[in-house]
């Protein structure tokens, strides 16, 4: 027979590694990242620190604060 606060310890536990790959997913997600399609090409991925990447964050950036700005 399982003891009693075997049970509480098992759903807290479970409740904790929920919440740890929840943050986990979160912060992966969070990461900037640039990809680019060619035409007719195949989407390429672009390393964030590398200068294209900066300019293409820097043109975004600028596309999102116009279309804040129109709204």
């Amino acid at each position: 027979m399982q003891k009693p606060y075997r049970f509480l310890m098992d759903r807290v536990a479970s409740y904790a590694e929920e919440g740890s790959a929840f943050l986990r997913r979160r912060r992966i997600r969070s990461l900037p990242f640039v990809r680019v399609w060619p035409a007719g090409g195949v989407a390429a991925a672009i390393d964030p620190e590398s200068a294209p990447a900066e300019r293409a964050f820097a043109a975004a950036t600028a596309l999102i604060r116009d279309a804040e700005s129109a709204v």
